[in-house]
């Protein structure tokens, strides 16, 4: 008997895990996770390796070792995020062939400091898909507008993309129009489609955690808006992910896409991400269980994957309710008043400053560790 967790692949969704940390690859635990709860792939980011490298002793010996080198700090990280990605991605292996290359993909992010820099983007992404050199690795870019045009540019060239950072519909549409296009390029040039993949990753519970403040200060103060806001409240970011799977759908159907299909293309498939609830009136698996699919990914952190292997109750649910959301979007907007495009730009600007702050963290640990191991 599978559990809830190994079940929801049956109704088209890929389970990712939002953690990576070397002891859990080395120890056989991610293998078991792949092997008990058909795990097909991971994501990291700054605040994940911060966690791990600055919060273990798993890359003492490395840091050791690499801190009486050259190496800047910055460096030397990535030098170790590197080995761990592509440890991971070799765990990874037998999921990426039974799979046709559509899972297995274990996720590296630019430097966030690089969110609003096109070219930066661009160069860094180059290079740590160089040294990555795995068919079955993703590299993450922001879904900033500077991210749109290295996102064009890295799909042609042929590199595996996991866009993220994305809470806009509006952004979204422009994030898909963005690896469509990438992808003509590349068949512009006659050069092949088959092993490129990426994924759109849209951010769930800080949506709602940042409109859920904004109604109950207006159903406080504004008793003509008090029911409107009361009917919505925690729905926002479910509602906005079932309209970014219509814009999905109308996207990857188009004759303008299906022409790049028959040479070999894969649609860019929506990524949940955010997806452990932070309001603890909620339960804790809405998100997961509103949003499961055909053609999307959920990527769990552990917390929220033990959940739901233990209690969770899979159904094809994300297709459910599309004009129901397609109202509490209105709702939000047209009698409660809340502007969604601002709350997102706002959600983007926020999310850029919640990775860089754990990135520098780390590079303050990795300094101190560095001037232990030379003292």
């Amino acid at each position: 008997m599978k559990n809830p967790l190994a079940k929801i692949p049956d109704f088209g969704q890929s389970i990712w895990l939002d953690y990576i940390k070397r002891s859990f690859i080395q120890s056989g635990e991610l293998k078991k996770l792949i092997d008990e709860d058909n795990l097909r792939g991971v994501t990291s980011n700054p605040a994940i390796f911060e966690e791990a490298i600055a919060r273990s002793e798993d890359y003492n010996d490395t840091i050791s070792e690499l801190g009486k080198t050259d190496l800047s700090n910055e460096e030397i990280f990535l030098k170790m995020a590197v080995e761990d990605v592509q440890n991971a991605a070799d765990v990874f292996k037998g999921v990426y062939a039974q799979t046709s290359g559509l899972d297995g993909y274990v996720s590296l992010e630019v430097s966030p400091g690089l969110a609003l820099d096109t070219a930066g983007s661009i160069a860094e992404a180059r290079s740590s898909w160089k040294e990555l050199n795995r068919p079955n690795v993703m590299i993450k870019i922001p879904g900033t507008k500077e991210g749109l045009p290295a996102i064009k540019q890295l799909i042609s060239e042929g590199i595996n993309i996991n866009v993220t950072l994305l809470f806009g519909l509006d952004r979204y549409r422009e994030v898909a129009e963005a690896y469509i296009a990438g992808l003509e390029e590349r068949a512009a040039r006659g050069e092949p489609l088959e092993n490129v993949t990426s994924v759109a990753s849209f951010f769930l519970s800080r949506i709602d955690t940042m409109v859920d403040a904004m109604l109950d200060e207006i159903i406080e103060s504004d008793p003509s808006k008090a029911t409107a806001a009361k009917q919505i409240k925690g729905q926002v970011a479910i509602a906005s992910a079932k309209v970014a799977y219509s814009i999905y759908n109308e996207l990857f159907m188009s004759d303008r896409f299906l022409e790049l299909e028959a040479k070999g293309a894969k649609p860019q498939r929506l990524l949940w991400a955010s997806t452990s609830v932070k309001n603890k009136d909620y339960n804790e698996l809405m998100y997961v269980e509103a949003l499961i699919g055909p053609q999307t990914v959920d990527t769990l952190p552990k917390e929220t994957l033990n959940a739901y292997r233990e209690h969770g109750n899979p159904g094809a649910r994300l297709k459910e309710d599309l004009e129901h959301a397609r109202y509490t979007l209105y709702k939000l907007e047209d009698i409660v008043g809340i502007k969604l495009g601002e709350v997102t730009q706002q959600l983007e600007a926020e999310g850029i400053q919640k990775f860089i702050k754990p990135f520098d963290s780390l590079m303050e640990v990795l300094a101190q560790k560095r001037k232990e191991v030379l003292s």
